[in-house]
């Protein structure tokens, strides 16, 4: 006699080829994204950018409407440093494969890096 018993996590017990969940399971998500919404945020992207703007909203996949949004120009010398010059953008949709990071932008400030030697900056 075979007893089948059903797993204590659901989602890991009833998933396809390739993880995706059967059944109308699904992982509840770690994002607190929804009180951001109409408040400014700093989006860091993979690849360098760093935006500012107020969210208006965003899915399941971390794609971001951002409104009234500004770019932060990068060093024309060191492009891996970014200025303090903006760039006006207006309304834009931020691909989520793209959002590195996403935090409010009252009460942030930069620091330096501990890692760096400081003959190193």
């Amino acid at each position: 006699k075979i007893i089948k018993m059903k797993s204590a996590n659901p989602t890991q017990a009833n998933t396809k080829k390739g993880g995706a969940p059967v059944g109308g399971f699904r992982k509840e998500s770690n994002l607190e994204l929804a009180k951001l919404v109409d408040s400014k945020v700093r989006v860091k992207c993979l690849g360098g950018r760093e935006l500012v703007g107020t969210l208006r909203g965003y899915d399941d996949l971390v794609n971001l409407v951002v409104d009234d949004c500004d770019e932060f120009l990068r060093d024309e010398n060191d492009l891996t440093r970014i200025t303090n010059q903006k760039r006006n953008l207006g309304l834009v949709v931020i691909r989520g494969t793209q959002v590195s990071l996403v935090s409010p932008n009252d009460g942030t400030e930069e620091i330096s890096n501990p890692f760096v030697a400081e003959g190193d900056d």
